[in-house]
């Protein structure tokens, strides 16, 4: 597998709620077994919740960035290619 593909699945699999949701289950679970306090967990599972949802949006912001960037620069070119064949 290419590295830019391996890194593209690895960010994908990172920035899944449910891979999150898991997370916070077992922490909570563990938390439980070990005895914390519950507002302990709570701020916990709030805070890793809350950190996935902001990085899941600025990757997939930031994969929408991308796409009009290269949207952009592909227009660009296409119109640099044009006026260079009219000046032939």
């Amino acid at each position: 597998m290419k590295e830019g593909k391996f890194m593209s699945t690895i960010i994908k699999k990172l920035s899944s709620r449910k891979l999150w949701a898991a997370v916070v289950g077992i922490a909570t679970g563990l938390g439980l077994v070990f005895g914390l306090d519950e507002g302990i967990i709570s701020t916990v599972s709030g805070a890793v919740v809350a950190v996935a949802s902001v990085v899941t949006y600025i990757i997939t912001e930031g994969k929408i960035d991308s796409a009009a960037v290269k949207k952009a620069v592909e227009g660009v070119q296409n119109a640099v290619e044009a006026i260079t064949k009219e000046g032939e």
